[in-house]
């Protein structure tokens, strides 16, 4: 009965060790993630990767990748732990590269530091990595676990996964609506939909992409300076895209005077004239030539792989609604930030995807509610694909 007892007690102890050291690692990653997000639209074409290195439950170095994608996280965090992390555990919020690509593989210099433990959060798709990093990992000893917040993961690399996979950036479409559902008052006037903390809100995302994307007829009615506005943050402005077919983007355009302060890509036809293109060129816009779609644009697909082979990884699309309409359409949206502003527009506003109804998004399968919020007078609904 005694020992019976005992048994019992060491069992409920062990339990609740094994309860704690889950809880730990748990929240060590939440950390590794929380760095990674801060790389968000500085990395590419590399992940944005967040590493804790933790010793006797203490963090002993923290890293994250650098801008330009160098350092990577994994040495990041080594350099800050130095000696202590002989003997530490690694949170890392994808597979340590195992490579030789700008710089040497992180796993190398994992194994080299001494660590007894890596946990990883998910395998990373590139097949020059694909797995190679645990095993590297595993044969020199270290314990390696993998799959810890693999959905959170997952999703701050969704840029990365389908860069790799698809061959395009991972699509954000941002979309705000008035109360009806309208973009813009009749004949495509501007008109204010949202309010303070909103505007916030979507500069801060446009921070966290490498790239915005809108279409020549949103350059021509809003002549939009498409930065990131908030304090201390213009540096973190993505390049800006403009979808121009037949090249009608004006000179005198924000985009056009702002292009050697922050890049400027116009998309256009491969049948665009040569003087126009050289006219962009001198003003410091580069032309990015694709394939012209039907009945009168570009086709989408060549624009998102044309992009990618530049190395861009997020894509915020801002519109105007043909643009929306047609990558919605073209099954080429991942996640959608509709902000909803208290005040209707009126029946001849200009409808948010233009003939297609808000609902195709809304009330989809294709797409499912991740997270919802309420900015001031505003509402934003992030949609993500299901």
């Amino acid at each position: 009965m005694i020992f019976r007892i005992l048994e019992e007690q060491l069992g409920q102890k062990a339990k609740e060790a094994k309860e704690t050291a889950k809880a730990a690692d748990q929240r060590f990653m939440q950390l590794a993630l929380a760095l990674g997000r801060r790389g968000l639209g500085r990395t590419w074409p590399n992940p944005a990767v967040g590493a804790v290195i933790v010793k006797d439950g203490v963090v002993v170095g923290r890293g994250w990748t650098q801008p330009g994608g160098r350092p990577h996280a994994e040495v990041e965090a080594l350099r800050r732990a130095g000696d202590a992390a002989r003997g530490a555990t690694l949170y890392v919020t994808l597979e340590p590269c195992s490579h030789f690509g700008r710089s040497p593989p992180c796993a190398d210099a994992v194994v080299a530091a001494g660590l007894a433990r890596v946990v990883s959060a998910i395998e990373d798709p590139n097949p020059d990595v694909g797995g190679k990093g645990h095993a590297r990992l595993r044969a020199a000893g270290i314990a390696v676990d993998v799959g810890l917040c693999a959905a959170e993961a997952a999703r701050d690399h969704a840029g990365h996964f389908r860069r790799i996979t698809d061959k395009r950036p991972h699509v954000i479409l941002k979309l705000a609506v008035s109360a009806d559902d309208k973009i813009a008052a009749s004949g495509h006037k501007p008109v204010v939909i949202t309010g303070e903390a909103a505007r916030t809100r979507v500069h801060l995302l446009r921070a966290q992409c490498d790239a915005i994307l809108v279409g020549i007829g949103t350059v021509q009615a809003d002549d939009p300076l498409l930065t990131c506005r908030l304090p201390g943050m213009a540096a973190r402005s993505p390049v800006r895209v403009v979808l121009d077919r037949a090249l009608r983007i004006s000179g005198d355009s924000r985009l056009v005077h702002s292009a050697r302060e922050t890049p400027l890509w116009v998309m256009t036809s491969d049948m665009a004239e040569a003087p126009a293109v050289v006219k962009l060129g001198a003003a410091g816009a580069q032309v990015i030539r694709v394939a012209a779609g039907a009945p009168a644009g570009l086709d989408r697909p060549a624009v998102l792989h044309a992009l990618a082979e530049k190395g861009t990884t997020r894509l915020l699309v801002e519109g105007g609604a043909r643009v929306a309409n047609s990558f919605v359409a073209a099954g080429l949206v991942d996640e959608i930030w509709l902000l909803r502003g208290p005040d209707a527009i009126g029946a001849d506003g200009v409808p948010a995807l233009d003939a297609m109804p808000l609902d195709a998004i809304t009330q989809s399968p294709a797409f499912r509610v991740r997270a919802s919020e309420t900015l001031g007078k505003d509402s934003l609904n992030i949609y993500e694909r299901a």
